[in-house]
């Protein structure tokens, strides 16, 4: 695994490249609050096929916030326009992505508007639209206000099921949320969240789409799911039980299972009749 510092590649995202040079090459969008440490269940099985890029939200892990244009502005299509910057950086001209929640609509969001740039599209526990733009306005006020500690009080109760709350794996990620993560970037896409309203435009998405939906997600609940798949004409969905939002973390095998099923479909191996 290569690690690639904000300003490698000439682009301003951190991130690391994984998997053989030449290979299809996949984009791993995080969720918010978290870093692109939640792919790590499955990269190793993903980066026998592709080049796997995860990559880091403004403010969270090896991305500095300041990579953002103005404090209050952040807007997904921002986020995406990075996410492009990485792309055009590493010589990517079309790529498979595949992303959690925030980093699952980046994706969409591109899938929309640049669908020459998309091979196929994943979306786990994402949304058209994230709910009210009120109660997202408000966190990000409460964070730039208190910082990350009520966020992080309360965000086990979201993210993961009772009976996975407790385990390492959840531990580990709640620490990164106040540790790894700085108040200001976390504002910002809580700002970039409460803006974000695709579904008008989910018919114009054409790539081969997974949704992936945890069914005991209280975030980005199934019936968000059943809204992108009943919107994107070539979707497929996938719901998970005994999960919450963060099922890259909770359900590690059964995302992968889809996400391995999908990507063979979208991107065969050589010699592999679909």
């Amino acid at each position: 695994m290569t690690s690639v510092p904000p300003g490698g590649h000439r682009t301003a995202l951190h991130h690391t490249a994984d998997g053989p040079e030449g290979a299809p090459p996949l984009l791993l969008g995080p969720s918010l609050g978290t870093t692109l440490a939640l792919w790590d269940p499955q990269l190793p099985a993903l980066a026998r096929r592709f080049r796997v890029l995860p990559w880091d939200l403004p403010g969270h892990g090896g991305t500095p916030a300041g990579v953002l244009a103005a404090a209050g502005t952040t807007t997904v299509a921002e986020l995406a326009r990075l996410v492009l910057d990485l792309a055009d950086a590493r010589g990517l001209d079309r790529f498979a992505y595949a992303g959690v929640s925030l980093g699952g609509a980046v994706g969409a969001w591109l899938a929309v508007h640049h669908p020459e740039r998309i091979a196929s599209l994943a979306l786990i526990c994402s949304s058209a639209r994230f709910g009210e733009p009120a109660g997202w306005y408000e966190r990000a006020a409460l964070v730039r206000a208190k910082g990350l500690g009520p966020v992080a009080e309360t965000a086990a109760g979201r993210w993961f099921t009772l009976a996975f709350a407790a385990s390492p794996q959840a531990t580990a990620l709640l620490d990164t949320l106040r540790r790894g993560v700085s108040p200001d970037g976390y504002a910002a896409c809580c700002d970039a969240l409460a803006r974000h309203d695709l579904r008008a435009d989910l018919p114009r998405i054409t790539a081969p789409t997974l949704v992936v939906a945890g069914r005991a997600d209280p975030a980005t609940p199934p019936a968000h799911a059943r809204e992108l798949t009943d919107g994107i004409s070539a979707a497929t969905l996938v719901e998970l039980p005994g999960a919450a939002h963060l099922a890259t973390a909770e359900r590690p095998a059964a995302v992968l299972t889809a996400l391995l099923g999908h990507l063979g479909c979208a991107h065969p191996a050589p010699g592999t009749d679909h």
